[in-house]
């Protein structure tokens, strides 16, 4: 029966040619994942199958742990690779830490387009939601794990999620499989451990049929979200000039839910991450309510929300490059720092490079004279106490004011490359050349990367 299960999920995702990859931890669930693959194997061999086991180093066990996932591999007759990885704890968590780290781990080693296949169960689909519903997660979150989603450039899918635990333990012991036992599942210091293994077993006891009852409100909260996400989409080209912004003033002339609907799917679309309730009423009432001089901006995970001229914007969380200074070749292309893009000056002799150059996107560029044998070619990014005269302009403004002038939103102002001839600013990357460089010898070109 399980095999069947197993047998008609993959079937389903997997109906031509592909690589199917397990995410074998050697615990139980994965344990028979890799038994149910490799009978699987048998009956579909057109598809390239491999086995990735994660080595977190998290336990003393760790290598041991290693060796017996490729034995088992092994005597599966299945390809296996073990792969280290370093678990960095930025302050959310050794849990995410580590799942980061492991998800990153297999998909820096699998094809595009692979099926990396998953062991959670119907019963860590009820941990899913109950985590959740503390949290007090709305129908997104409520909808728990899906079946199959991105990850990476391959697919994760989770086979067995509406499989019971009993009923994988019951499988594991009729094949007379052995597993690993990984003993920071018994930690209850772990939120999903505490409710594993202290909540839900007297919740089930009381009431048996409470995991599946939970994974039938996890599906149709994620079939309402679905739904809700289908009814939304009509409204994207109407609040959404580009992918990354959205304007306030379309979003005005919608209700106050469908303002919050709206907002809350484009910033789960432009940054991959799901905005609490709180964090929310923050962007409505300190960003989008804020007076027209201020500068607000909300932090979302390594996004910021910005305000500039009644539209929002979703831009990284960028590291201050000011003092940054690099010298450019005539006719060479250099990489900006902190993905703030490349630029080239271009003048004679221009060869192939620059043919592929321009034909990269958000291109700007300008045209002036070229540099003199005695001026050094350098580009900055300080606006700090910087005057300069745009060609056509009649006297010099302060850097500050022009990019006011020009409409620069504040997050770019220290990030829009600045072209020195000496110790003289020659032109501002898109926006002007400064009067005494204009000319036609030269092409200055900025590629811009946000």
């Amino acid at each position: 029966m399980l095999f069947s299960v197993f047998e008609n999920v993959l079937d389903a995702h997997a109906p031509s040619s592909r690589q199917i990859v397990l995410a074998f931890s050697g615990g139980i669930d994965s344990r028979v994942l890799l038994d149910l693959l490799s009978t699987y194997r048998d009956v579909h061999p057109q598809h390239r199958y491999l086995v990735i086991h994660i080595h977190h180093g998290l336990s003393s066990h760790a290598d041991a742990w290693m060796k017996q996932c490729e034995a088992w591999a092994s005597d599966a007759g299945l390809p296996f690779k073990g792969v280290k990885v370093k678990v960095e704890n930025n302050g959310e968590g050794v849990e995410k830490a580590a799942r980061t780290a492991r998800y990153q781990g297999i998909t820096d080693n699998v094809e595009s387009n692979a099926l990396i296949l998953t062991g959670q169960h119907a019963d860590d689909q009820a941990e899913t939601f109950l985590l959740a519903l503390k949290r007090g997660s709305g129908p997104a979150g409520l909808s728990a794990m899906p079946i199959l989603r991105p990850m990476g450039h391959a697919h994760l899918l989770r086979p067995l999620l509406s499989v019971t635990r009993a009923e994988i333990e019951a499988y594991a012991v009729q094949q007379g499989l052995s597993w690993v036992e990984d003993e920071s599942n018994l930690d209850c210091k772990f939120d999903r451990n505490f409710i594993r293994q202290r909540w839900l077993p007297p919740a089930q006891s009381r009431w048996p049929g409470l995991v599946k009852a939970i994974n039938r409100t996890a599906s149709l909260c994620a079939e309402q979200e679905a739904l809700l996400e289908e009814l939304l989409e009509s409204h994207d080209a109407i609040v959404r000039p580009e992918p990354k912004v959205l304007a306030l003033h379309a979003l005005a002339d919608y209700s106050e839910k469908m303002q919050s609907a709206l907002v809350r799917r484009w910033l789960k679309q432009a940054t991959g991450l799901s905005a609490s309730q709180a964090q929310l009423n923050t962007l409505f009432s300190s960003v989008i309510a804020a007076s027209d001089d201020a500068n607000p901006k909300l932090h979302l995970g390594d996004w910021q929300v910005r305000r500039f001229q009644s539209q929002l914007y979703v831009v990284p969380e960028f590291e201050d490059i000011s003092d940054w200074c690099g010298s450019l070749q005539l006719s060479q292309i250099a990489v900006l720092p902190n993905e703030s893009g490349q630029v080239a000056l271009f003048g004679d002799g221009i060869e192939s490079t620059r043919h592929k150059f321009d034909a990269q996107g958000n291109r700007v560029s300008l045209h002036l004279r070229r540099p003199k044998a005695d001026e050094e070619v350098s580009i900055r990014f300080d606006p700090e106490s910087v005057f300069a005269r745009p060609l056509g302009r009649q006297g010099k403004r302060r850097l500050k004011k022009l990019y006011q002038e020009y409409g620069v939103p504040s997050w770019m102002r220290r990030r829009t490359p600045l072209l020195y001839y000496g110790e003289t600013l020659a032109a501002v990357a898109g926006l002007f050349v400064c009067e005494g460089f204009e000319g036609q010898d030269c092409d200055f070109v900025w590629h811009k990367t946000h």
